[in-house]
Protein backbone atom coordinates (compact mmCIF):
# COMPACT_ATOMS: atom_id res chain seq x y z
CA UNK A 1 0.00 0.00 0.00
CA UNK A 2 1.54 3.77 -0.95
CA UNK A 3 0.46 4.98 2.67
CA UNK A 4 2.25 1.93 4.63
CA UNK A 5 5.69 1.78 6.23
CA UNK A 6 7.46 -1.23 6.18
CA UNK A 7 8.18 -3.20 9.15
CA UNK A 8 11.45 -3.53 9.23
CA UNK A 9 13.34 -2.77 12.79
CA UNK A 10 14.22 -5.05 15.67
CA UNK A 11 14.42 -4.10 19.01
CA UNK A 12 18.26 -4.38 18.51
CA UNK A 13 18.20 -1.39 16.19
CA UNK A 14 15.82 0.38 18.36
CA UNK A 15 18.25 0.14 20.90
CA UNK A 16 21.27 1.66 18.59
CA UNK A 17 19.40 3.91 17.71
CA UNK A 18 18.18 5.81 20.77
CA UNK A 19 21.47 5.08 22.10
CA UNK A 20 22.89 6.98 18.85
CA UNK A 21 20.70 10.06 19.67
CA UNK A 22 21.27 10.62 22.77
CA UNK A 23 24.64 10.02 22.81
CA UNK A 24 25.52 11.99 19.65
CA UNK A 25 27.62 14.20 19.53
CA UNK A 26 26.99 16.03 22.48
CA UNK A 27 28.55 13.89 24.84
CA UNK A 28 32.03 15.51 23.26
CA UNK A 29 31.06 18.97 25.31
CA UNK A 30 28.61 17.95 27.93
CA UNK A 31 31.45 16.47 29.93
CA UNK A 32 33.23 19.29 30.18
CA UNK A 33 30.22 21.78 30.88
CA UNK A 34 28.83 19.12 33.91
CA UNK A 35 32.62 18.95 35.32
CA UNK A 36 32.92 22.40 35.79
CA UNK A 37 29.66 23.09 36.82
CA UNK A 38 29.88 19.98 39.87
CA UNK A 39 33.42 19.26 39.92
CA UNK A 40 34.40 15.17 41.17
CA UNK A 41 30.51 14.92 41.79
CA UNK A 42 29.42 15.37 37.49
CA UNK A 43 29.16 11.84 37.67
CA UNK A 44 26.20 11.92 39.82
CA UNK A 45 24.90 14.86 38.07
CA UNK A 46 24.07 12.26 34.98
CA UNK A 47 22.57 9.66 36.88
CA UNK A 48 20.68 12.06 38.60
CA UNK A 49 19.69 13.39 35.25
CA UNK A 50 18.48 9.79 34.41
CA UNK A 51 16.46 9.45 36.81
CA UNK A 52 14.38 12.90 36.70
CA UNK A 53 14.26 11.55 32.53
CA UNK A 54 12.90 7.88 33.89
CA UNK A 55 9.32 8.88 34.46
CA UNK A 56 8.97 10.74 31.41
CA UNK A 57 10.81 7.40 29.49
CA UNK A 58 8.32 5.25 31.21
CA UNK A 59 5.12 7.28 30.19
CA UNK A 60 6.25 7.43 26.49
CA UNK A 61 6.43 3.57 26.93
CA UNK A 62 3.15 3.11 27.62
CA UNK A 63 1.72 5.59 25.30
CA UNK A 64 4.20 3.97 22.81
CA UNK A 65 2.64 0.24 23.18
CA UNK A 66 -1.52 1.62 23.30
CA UNK A 67 -0.94 4.01 20.48
CA UNK A 68 1.82 2.24 18.33
CA UNK A 69 2.09 5.19 14.98
CA UNK A 70 4.63 7.31 13.49
CA UNK A 71 4.08 10.82 14.87
CA UNK A 72 3.63 9.39 18.18
CA UNK A 73 3.53 12.60 20.36
CA UNK A 74 0.92 14.73 18.37
CA UNK A 75 -1.34 11.30 18.00
CA UNK A 76 -0.59 10.84 21.95
CA UNK A 77 -2.24 14.30 22.60
CA UNK A 78 -4.92 13.89 19.83
CA UNK A 79 -6.33 10.56 21.69
CA UNK A 80 -5.74 11.66 25.09
CA UNK A 81 -6.39 15.05 25.44
CA UNK A 82 -9.33 15.24 22.33
CA UNK A 83 -7.18 18.53 21.70
CA UNK A 84 -6.66 18.58 17.58
CA UNK A 85 -5.19 21.35 17.77
CA UNK A 86 -2.56 21.24 20.58
CA UNK A 87 -1.69 17.94 18.65
CA UNK A 88 -0.94 19.29 15.56
CA UNK A 89 1.13 22.25 17.85
CA UNK A 90 3.53 19.47 19.15
CA UNK A 91 3.64 17.67 15.93
CA UNK A 92 5.38 20.93 14.47
CA UNK A 93 7.63 21.49 17.59
CA UNK A 94 9.00 17.74 16.92
CA UNK A 95 9.39 18.38 13.66
CA UNK A 96 11.04 21.63 13.90
CA UNK A 97 13.26 21.04 17.03
CA UNK A 98 14.12 17.59 14.72
CA UNK A 99 15.52 19.97 11.62
CA UNK A 100 17.21 22.61 14.25
CA UNK A 101 18.87 19.82 15.70
CA UNK A 102 20.47 18.09 12.75
CA UNK A 103 20.99 21.26 11.28
CA UNK A 104 22.94 22.52 14.42
CA UNK A 105 24.92 19.32 14.27
CA UNK A 106 25.51 19.30 10.62
CA UNK A 107 27.51 22.40 11.12
CA UNK A 108 29.64 21.02 14.28
CA UNK A 109 30.32 17.95 12.22
CA UNK A 110 31.07 19.85 8.75
CA UNK A 111 33.88 22.02 11.04
CA UNK A 112 35.19 18.92 12.02
CA UNK A 113 35.17 17.50 8.80
CA UNK A 114 36.60 20.18 7.43
CA UNK A 115 39.43 19.83 10.08
CA UNK A 116 40.60 16.77 8.91
CA UNK A 117 39.53 17.61 5.16
CA UNK A 118 40.19 20.67 3.10
CA UNK A 119 36.69 21.09 1.76
CA UNK A 120 34.68 24.30 1.46
CA UNK A 121 32.17 24.69 4.09
CA UNK A 122 28.96 25.22 2.13
CA UNK A 123 29.60 22.47 -0.37
CA UNK A 124 30.32 19.63 2.61
CA UNK A 125 27.40 21.06 3.90
CA UNK A 126 25.28 20.74 1.13
CA UNK A 127 26.53 17.53 -0.22
CA UNK A 128 26.64 15.89 3.51
CA UNK A 129 22.91 16.70 3.48
CA UNK A 130 21.76 15.68 0.56
CA UNK A 131 23.95 11.93 0.88
CA UNK A 132 22.30 11.55 4.60
CA UNK A 133 19.02 12.36 2.93
CA UNK A 134 19.51 9.78 0.30
CA UNK A 135 20.29 7.08 2.98
CA UNK A 136 17.07 7.91 5.39
CA UNK A 137 15.05 7.33 1.62
CA UNK A 138 16.46 4.11 0.65
CA UNK A 139 15.09 2.51 3.63
CA UNK A 140 14.50 2.31 7.24
CA UNK A 141 16.37 -0.83 7.67
CA UNK A 142 19.32 0.70 5.76
CA UNK A 143 19.38 4.11 7.54
CA UNK A 144 19.17 2.44 10.98
CA UNK A 145 21.71 -0.17 10.07
CA UNK A 146 24.20 2.53 9.12
CA UNK A 147 23.37 4.58 12.14
CA UNK A 148 23.97 1.38 14.19
CA UNK A 149 27.73 1.42 12.30
CA UNK A 150 28.42 4.82 13.60
CA UNK A 151 26.84 4.50 17.08
CA UNK A 152 29.46 1.78 17.69
CA UNK A 153 31.87 3.94 16.19
CA UNK A 154 30.86 6.41 18.86
CA UNK A 155 30.45 4.23 21.65
CA UNK A 156 34.48 2.80 20.91
CA UNK A 157 35.32 5.72 21.27
CA UNK A 158 34.41 6.74 24.67
CA UNK A 159 35.18 3.19 26.19
CA UNK A 160 38.85 4.32 24.74
CA UNK A 161 38.82 8.03 26.67
CA UNK A 162 37.22 5.65 30.14
CA UNK A 163 40.06 3.60 29.60
CA UNK A 164 42.55 6.39 29.22
CA UNK A 165 40.95 8.57 31.93
CA UNK A 166 41.27 5.88 34.66
CA UNK A 167 44.93 4.74 33.35
CA UNK A 168 45.71 8.34 33.83
CA UNK A 169 47.41 9.99 37.32
CA UNK A 170 44.53 10.99 39.14
CA UNK A 171 44.18 14.89 40.11
CA UNK A 172 44.96 16.27 43.18
CA UNK A 173 41.42 16.26 44.24
CA UNK A 174 41.03 12.57 43.86
CA UNK A 175 41.21 10.88 47.05
CA UNK A 176 39.32 9.82 50.24
CA UNK A 177 37.05 11.42 51.44
CA UNK A 178 35.64 13.54 48.29
CA UNK A 179 35.26 17.08 48.29
CA UNK A 180 31.72 18.10 50.06
CA UNK A 181 29.36 18.08 47.18
CA UNK A 182 28.47 21.29 45.70
CA UNK A 183 24.54 21.02 45.64
CA UNK A 184 24.16 24.18 43.73
CA UNK A 185 26.57 23.03 41.15
CA UNK A 186 25.33 19.59 40.95
CA UNK A 187 21.56 20.90 40.45
CA UNK A 188 22.68 23.10 37.38
CA UNK A 189 25.09 20.50 35.55
CA UNK A 190 21.19 18.08 36.47
CA UNK A 191 19.59 20.79 34.57
CA UNK A 192 21.48 20.63 31.28
CA UNK A 193 22.35 16.93 31.41
CA UNK A 194 18.85 16.59 31.93
CA UNK A 195 18.41 17.55 28.06
CA UNK A 196 20.83 14.73 26.83
CA UNK A 197 18.20 12.42 27.40
CA UNK A 198 15.37 13.16 26.29
CA UNK A 199 16.03 11.97 22.84
CA UNK A 200 13.97 8.79 23.80
CA UNK A 201 11.21 10.85 22.25
CA UNK A 202 12.73 9.45 18.78
CA UNK A 203 12.38 6.41 19.24
CA UNK A 204 8.44 6.48 19.42
CA UNK A 205 8.45 7.73 15.66
CA UNK A 206 9.38 4.27 14.70
CA UNK A 207 6.60 2.53 15.88
CA UNK A 208 4.96 1.75 12.17
CA UNK A 209 8.35 0.67 11.43
CA UNK A 210 9.70 -1.43 14.29
CA UNK A 211 8.37 -5.34 14.68
CA UNK A 212 5.55 -5.87 17.56
CA UNK A 213 6.28 -1.99 18.45
CA UNK A 214 3.73 -2.28 21.90
CA UNK A 215 6.27 -5.00 23.24
CA UNK A 216 9.97 -4.08 21.57
CA UNK A 217 9.13 0.37 21.58
CA UNK A 218 9.13 0.08 25.47
CA UNK A 219 12.14 -1.94 25.82
CA UNK A 220 14.10 -0.09 23.46
CA UNK A 221 13.18 3.04 25.52
CA UNK A 222 14.02 2.53 28.60
CA UNK A 223 17.38 0.07 27.58
CA UNK A 224 18.80 2.84 25.99
CA UNK A 225 18.17 5.17 28.20
CA UNK A 226 20.04 2.61 30.89
CA UNK A 227 22.69 2.22 28.77
CA UNK A 228 23.60 6.15 27.75
CA UNK A 229 22.92 7.46 31.55
CA UNK A 230 25.96 4.87 32.08
CA UNK A 231 27.58 5.87 29.16
CA UNK A 232 27.67 9.58 30.50
CA UNK A 233 28.50 8.17 33.81
CA UNK A 234 31.40 6.72 33.30
CA UNK A 235 33.18 9.23 30.99
CA UNK A 236 32.38 11.58 33.53
CA UNK A 237 33.96 9.90 35.91
CA UNK A 238 36.98 9.52 34.13
CA UNK A 239 37.06 13.28 32.98
CA UNK A 240 36.93 14.33 36.07
CA UNK A 241 39.58 11.80 37.74
CA UNK A 242 42.07 12.72 34.68
CA UNK A 243 41.65 16.77 34.20
CA UNK A 244 41.49 19.39 36.79
CA UNK A 245 38.18 20.54 37.23
CA UNK A 246 38.74 24.33 36.10
CA UNK A 247 40.49 22.85 33.03
CA UNK A 248 37.49 20.93 31.89
CA UNK A 249 34.91 23.49 32.54
CA UNK A 250 36.85 25.65 30.10
CA UNK A 251 37.25 23.62 27.16
CA UNK A 252 35.68 22.80 23.59
CA UNK A 253 37.55 19.32 23.74
CA UNK A 254 37.62 17.81 27.09
CA UNK A 255 37.20 14.26 25.69
CA UNK A 256 40.56 14.77 24.13
CA UNK A 257 41.62 16.34 27.52
CA UNK A 258 41.46 12.89 28.69
CA UNK A 259 42.66 11.13 26.06
CA UNK A 260 46.16 13.12 26.13
CA UNK A 261 46.20 12.95 30.13
CA UNK A 262 45.74 9.35 30.00
CA UNK A 263 47.99 8.25 27.13
CA UNK A 264 50.03 11.20 26.72
CA UNK A 265 49.48 11.03 22.50
CA UNK A 266 47.43 13.32 20.59
CA UNK A 267 43.60 12.60 20.42
CA UNK A 268 43.27 13.70 16.86
CA UNK A 269 41.28 10.56 16.48
CA UNK A 270 38.21 11.76 18.29
CA UNK A 271 37.98 14.24 15.66
CA UNK A 272 36.96 11.59 12.98
CA UNK A 273 34.50 9.83 15.69
CA UNK A 274 33.16 13.20 16.31
CA UNK A 275 32.24 13.54 12.65
CA UNK A 276 30.69 9.74 13.04
CA UNK A 277 28.70 11.28 15.90
CA UNK A 278 27.41 14.17 13.81
CA UNK A 279 26.53 12.18 11.08
CA UNK A 280 24.97 9.47 12.69
CA UNK A 281 22.91 12.68 15.24
CA UNK A 282 21.98 14.14 11.69
CA UNK A 283 20.65 10.95 9.88
CA UNK A 284 18.40 9.98 13.08
CA UNK A 285 17.03 13.90 13.36
CA UNK A 286 16.36 13.27 9.74
CA UNK A 287 14.48 10.21 9.86
CA UNK A 288 12.55 11.46 12.95
CA UNK A 289 11.00 13.88 11.63
CA UNK A 290 10.03 13.17 8.41
CA UNK A 291 8.14 9.89 10.14
CA UNK A 292 6.74 12.74 12.64
CA UNK A 293 4.97 14.48 9.29
CA UNK A 294 3.91 11.31 7.62
CA UNK A 295 1.76 10.55 10.84
CA UNK A 296 0.40 14.00 11.01
CA UNK A 297 -0.41 13.38 7.58
CA UNK A 298 -3.19 11.13 9.01
CA UNK A 299 -4.65 13.87 11.05
CA UNK A 300 -4.34 16.72 8.80
CA UNK A 301 -5.71 17.39 5.26
CA UNK A 302 -3.39 19.84 4.97
CA UNK A 303 -0.45 17.24 5.24
CA UNK A 304 -1.58 14.04 3.21
CA UNK A 305 0.87 14.86 0.75
CA UNK A 306 3.51 13.78 3.43
CA UNK A 307 1.46 10.56 4.10
CA UNK A 308 2.82 8.36 1.32
CA UNK A 309 5.62 5.83 1.54
CA UNK A 310 7.28 4.79 -1.91
CA UNK A 311 6.47 1.42 -2.90
CA UNK A 312 9.88 -0.29 -3.17
CA UNK A 313 11.93 1.90 -0.58
CA UNK A 314 8.70 1.97 1.89
CA UNK A 315 10.03 5.51 3.09
CA UNK A 316 8.23 8.21 3.38
CA UNK A 317 9.92 10.22 0.58
CA UNK A 318 8.28 13.28 0.33
CA UNK A 319 8.51 14.07 4.03
CA UNK A 320 12.45 13.14 4.18
CA UNK A 321 13.20 15.57 0.91
CA UNK A 322 11.50 18.51 2.33
CA UNK A 323 13.23 17.67 5.88
CA UNK A 324 16.66 17.36 4.27
CA UNK A 325 16.03 20.24 2.58
CA UNK A 326 15.06 22.27 5.58
CA UNK A 327 18.25 20.76 7.87
CA UNK A 328 20.69 22.06 4.29
CA UNK A 329 18.99 25.48 4.57
CA UNK A 330 18.89 25.95 8.08
CA UNK A 331 22.06 24.87 8.24
CA UNK A 332 23.74 27.29 5.83
CA UNK A 333 21.41 30.28 6.61
CA UNK A 334 20.28 30.28 9.93
CA UNK A 335 21.33 31.27 13.90
CA UNK A 336 21.20 27.66 14.26
CA UNK A 337 22.33 27.59 18.34
CA UNK A 338 19.65 30.55 19.10
CA UNK A 339 16.67 28.32 17.20
CA UNK A 340 18.51 24.73 19.23
CA UNK A 341 17.85 26.77 22.73
CA UNK A 342 14.26 27.51 22.08
CA UNK A 343 13.36 24.40 20.31
CA UNK A 344 15.12 22.79 23.61
CA UNK A 345 12.75 24.49 25.98
CA UNK A 346 9.50 23.96 23.72
CA UNK A 347 10.51 20.24 23.69
CA UNK A 348 10.04 20.03 27.90
CA UNK A 349 6.56 21.14 26.87
CA UNK A 350 6.18 18.94 24.46
CA UNK A 351 6.74 16.22 27.29
CA UNK A 352 4.92 17.99 29.63
CA UNK A 353 1.99 17.61 27.55
CA UNK A 354 2.79 14.24 26.58
CA UNK A 355 2.51 12.80 29.99
CA UNK A 356 -1.14 14.69 30.70
CA UNK A 357 -1.96 12.69 27.68
CA UNK A 358 -1.08 9.63 29.49
CA UNK A 359 -3.57 10.46 32.51
CA UNK A 360 -6.36 10.95 30.02
CA UNK A 361 -5.14 7.79 27.72
CA UNK A 362 -5.56 6.01 31.44
CA UNK A 363 -8.94 7.66 32.33
CA UNK A 364 -10.51 6.08 28.99
CA UNK A 365 -8.97 2.84 28.85
CA UNK A 366 -6.77 1.37 32.02
CA UNK A 367 -5.21 -1.62 30.43
CA UNK A 368 -2.65 -1.32 27.38
CA UNK A 369 0.18 -3.72 26.44
CA UNK A 370 2.81 -1.86 29.15
CA UNK A 371 1.17 0.08 31.89
CA UNK A 372 2.93 2.09 34.18
CA UNK A 373 1.69 3.25 37.86
CA UNK A 374 -0.85 6.44 37.41
CA UNK A 375 1.66 8.57 39.32
CA UNK A 376 4.26 8.15 36.86
CA UNK A 377 2.83 10.39 34.51
CA UNK A 378 2.39 13.26 37.40
CA UNK A 379 6.28 12.73 38.40
CA UNK A 380 7.09 12.89 34.55
CA UNK A 381 5.29 16.67 34.44
CA UNK A 382 6.35 17.46 37.66
CA UNK A 383 10.26 16.87 36.11
CA UNK A 384 9.45 18.57 32.81
CA UNK A 385 8.20 21.84 34.38
CA UNK A 386 11.52 22.13 37.12
CA UNK A 387 13.37 21.37 34.41
CA UNK A 388 12.04 24.29 32.55
CA UNK A 389 11.92 26.66 35.37
CA UNK A 390 15.53 25.43 36.25
CA UNK A 391 16.70 26.32 32.53
CA UNK A 392 14.58 29.46 32.52
CA UNK A 393 16.14 30.78 35.88
CA UNK A 394 19.55 29.24 34.38
CA UNK A 395 19.32 32.10 31.55
CA UNK A 396 17.99 34.94 33.21
CA UNK A 397 20.38 34.11 35.70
Amino acid sequence: MAGALKRRLGLGLLIAYGVGVMVGAGIYVLTGAAAGAAGLWAPLAFLLAGLVAVPSALSFSELASRIPEAAGDSSYVEVGLNRHGLAMLVGAINVLAGTVAAAAVLRGGVGYLTAIVPVPFDWAVIGLGLALTGIAIIGVLESLTFAAVLTAIEVAGLLLVIGAGFSAEPVADWHLPLPSPDWAGIAGATTFAFFAFIGFDDLVNMAEEAHAPERNLPRAILWSLAITATLYALVSLAAVRAVPQDVLGASERPLALVWEAGTGTSASFLAAIAVAAALNGILAQIVMAARVLFGLGKWSPALMTFRRAHPTFGTPVRATLFVGVAVIVAALALPVAVLAEVTTLALLIVFTIVNAALIGAKRKRSEAPFTVAPVVPWLGMAGCILAFAAAIWGRLG
